[in-house]
Parts: structure tokens; C-alpha cells; sequence
């Protein structure tokens, strides 16, 4: 049997690649499983060799220590790979194949599933709706930061390219369609941006930069982000954003200094529950401040979309509701502007077919966008390293050697 290597969590600022086992069509007790998942028969799975798996900001709130993430917890939830094996349940995935895996793990069968909600499937994890591989408190389905992964409901999840060829010529940019892209472009989408609109976005991290390029995808106006990281906002400029130092002071006065007005049409948070304060605030965390201030800079009427990542249990919290995911929120402030909200897990599937396409016809360079950088699979741990200190980097595990061929 083929072996396996895997990035896991050890503890707080500690990850290591670690042999692991090789997938089998079943989930077996480890790290983060939910014990009603424990021997759960996945005939209808496939194993998919990993050519592409990303680190992502989520995955950094568990490195930090912020989630009750176990010990021993295999990371990785954006996962893009080549079908080695299927189950005997499968019909239509087939052996060869070149996928994209969306982060969500979902049944295809449940009420919510088949309402396009597949964020929040009622079928993978015991313990609420919602699931995503290598991730607390989702069911316990092993990450993808590894040589092999375990994919359920192949038929349903997995999104094929249609050409191989085609799509290792642009593997870095199809890479992103596991989780960023789509999610920032849901953001956006949730925000109501379209074209001819002014949109501002908090946070220019991966999911950040790809919400801008959504932004400008859908034929927005004008994209603001605003960071207190001068190296991500510059990279932001590289691909026609504005950009705002949030450290200089508040969004609104720079929005208008902008825009010749305070308020935009919409507003994306890409920060979520690790967010930092404005102007004299900004060194230290402050959680409720960006949807506190995507309330405040969006004009009356408007949406917010809110990609961002809030938790239920955050033991590195500042004061003790916050370690509950309560937040001061200006919630009369948004019922005053009658504001709309949508937040949660992004439903890849309802996104990832259409950019594909705009990606396979060059109608975004989502890649370039995100600064995509390949690394190796053992060197996955300064890959967190750099990231958690802020690098204009998306970094991309590339256990197989399979994406530097393709440099």
C-alpha cells in the first residue's frame, strides 16, 4: 500500500509533516473525528492525489491557537488533485480524472443541499450543519495538506476540468477554486456588488485580494481595501485596486478622500474574529471593529457580504464573551440603514463551474491576484511561519512536485 506524508498541528505555532496513513474508504478514529463518524462506511468516496493544497488564513486561527483544535489534527481544506481511486459506490468520477475538491464537504442528498446551501449539509457532521476537511469541529474528515486525501460523495463534490492539459497550464489559478476565489467572488456577490459599483473590502489577506478581483469581475467601479499590511495593500494596487491604511486612521475619512463621498454601495468583510483596530488601535485586536465599520462606510439600503471567519470558541480572546463569539456589535446601526448581512461557509459548487470558466478563458487572473507561490510539501512549516507574519503570499503546497514542472 502507498504511503502518505501530512501536515498536522501539534499545538499552538507548531506544525509539522508527519507520515501519515494512506486514505481507505472509511473514517477512522483520529485527532478532531466525531465519534458518530468513527467507521463510517464512504463507498461513495474517491482518493485523489494531491497536485495543489493551499494554506489558508482559517487554517492560521487554528495554528494560533485560537480554535479547540486537537493536537495531531491533519490541516488542509483547499484541495485541487488527480482521482487515483473510487469506490465501488461512484458512477461518474472517473480514475485519471484532475478535480477541484470544494472545501465544503457536502452530501448532495439533504434538504440544504439540494438548495445549493452546501456549507451547511445536514449529513456530514454529527454535531451541526456545515463541514470542511482538516478543520475543528467539523465531523473529523482528514485534511488535505498531504500526498493523498479522502474525498465523500465524489459524484457530488468534485468539480472536473475539462481538459488536463489545459487546466496543469493553469494550475495555480484553478488551485484557487477550492475555497478563495469562490469565496471572496461570494462575498462580493452577497454584497451586491455589479457594475458601477463603489465597493469597499476589509482585509487584503488571500481571500481579501480575491474578493477584489471578484469585485472587478463583476464590473465594479471602484474597489477600496483596507489593511494595515503595506506589502498586501501594495499588492492589491498591482492589480487596479485603491487601497486604504487603516492604521492611518479611519476607513471613512479615507473612503471619502477617495470617492468624494463616506459611504460606498457595498462592503465585504475578509478579516473575521482576529480583526485589529483603526488608527491608534490598530496594535491591538479589537473584533467587532470591522463589521462594526462595513456597517458604518456602507450607505443606507445597502449589503454586506461577510466571508470572514467567526467562531463559537476562541480560548485567545481578549475578554470572555469574545471567547463565546459574542461581539459588540452596532447592530442598531445596521437596522437604522436597514442594512443586509449574509454570512457563513461560502457554497463553493454554486460558483466554482462558472469561474472555472472565466479562469480557463483568461477572463481573470486570480493567481497573479493572490501572489500564488508554490512551496514543497516539507517546507509547509515555514510556509505557515511566513504567512502568520503577514507575507503578500498565498502559499500552495505542492507535495508531488507536480506544480514546478508546470513553472
Amino acid at each position: 500500500m502507498a504511503g502518505n506524508k501530512a501536515v498536522a498541528y501539534l499545538g499552538p505555532g507548531k506544525v509539522k509533516v508527519e507520515d501519515t496513513d494512506y486514505p481507505e474508504f472509511e473514517l477512522k478514529d483520529g485527532p478532531g473525528v466525531n465519534p458518530a463518524n468513527v467507521g463510517r462506511k464512504v463507498r461513495h468516496g474517491a482518493i485523489v492525489k494531491t497536485v495543489a493544497t493551499n494554506i489558508c488564513g482559517s487554517d492560521q486561527h487554528m495554528v494560533r491557537g485560537r480554535t479547540t483544535a486537537p493536537p495531531g489534527l491533519i490541516l488542509g481544506h483547499e484541495i485541487t488533485g488527480e482521482v487515483v481511486e473510487v469506490g465501488p459506490d461512484v458512477e461518474f468520477i472517473k480514475v485519471g480524472d484532475l478535480v477541484s475538491v470544494p472545501f465544503n464537504i457536502a452530501c448532495g442528498r439533504c434538504r440544504n443541499c439540494k438548495e445549493g446551501k452546501t456549507g451547511i449539509c445536514e449529513n456530514v457532521n454529527p454535531d451541526r450543519p456545515g463541514s470542511a476537511y482538516g478543520y475543528v469541529d467539523m465531523g473529523g474528515w482528514v485534511g488535505g495538506q498531504a500526498e493523498y486525501v479522502l474525498v465523500p460523495y465524489a459524484d457530488w463534490n468534485l468539480l472536473k476540468f475539462p481538459d488536463k492539459d489545459q487546466a496543469m497550464e493553469k494550475i495555480l489559478d484553478l488551485a484557487m477554486l477550492a475555497d478563495i476565489f469562490p469565496t471572496g467572488y461570494h462575498g462580493c456577490v452577497t454584497a451586491g456588488v455589479q457594475p458601477g459599483s463603489t465597493v469597499y473590502i476589509a482585509g487584503a489577506g488571500p481571500v481579501g485580494l480575491a474578493a477584489g478581483a471578484s469585485a472587478l469581475l463583476l464590473g465594479a467601479a471602484v474597489v477600496i481595501i483596507g489593511d494595515l499590511n503595506a506589502d498586501r495593500l501594495a499588492q492589491a494596487r498591482s492589480f487596479g485596486c485603491e487601497t486604504i491604511d487603516v492604521s492611518a486612521g479611519e476607513p471613512k475619512d479615507q473612503i471619502e478622500q477617495i470617492l468624494g463621498a463616506p459611504d460606498v454601495d457595498c462592503a465585504v468583510d475578509a478579516v473575521g474574529f482576529e480583526a485589529r483596530g483603526h488608527g491608534r488601535e490598530a496594535s491591538t485586536e479589537h473584533p467587532a471593529t470591522v463589521l462594526n465599520t462595513v456597517m458604518d462606510v456602507t450607505r443606507a439600503g445597502g449589503a454586506l457580504g461577510i466571508p470572514g471567519l467567526y467562531v463559537t470558541g476562541d480560548p485567545g480572546a481578549a475578554d470572555d464573551a469574545a471567547k463565546h463569539g459574542s461581539l459588540s456589535i452596532k447592530i442598531g446601526l445596521g437596522w437604522a440603514k436597514s442594512l443586509s448581512f449574509t454570512t457563513g461557509q461560502c457554497p463553493v459548487m454554486r460558483y466554482n463551474r462558472q469561474l472555472m470558466q472565466a479562469i480557463l478563458h483568461d477572463r481573470v487572473h486570480i493567481a497573479k491576484a493572490v501572489n500564488a507561490t508554490p512551496i514543497p510539501l516539507d517546507q509547509a512549516p515555514q510556509g505557515y511561519h511566513d504567512f502568520d507574519q503577514g507575507a503578500a503570499r498565498k502559499y500552495v503546497i505542492d507535495p508531488h512536485g507536480l506544480l514546478a514542472k508546470t513553472a
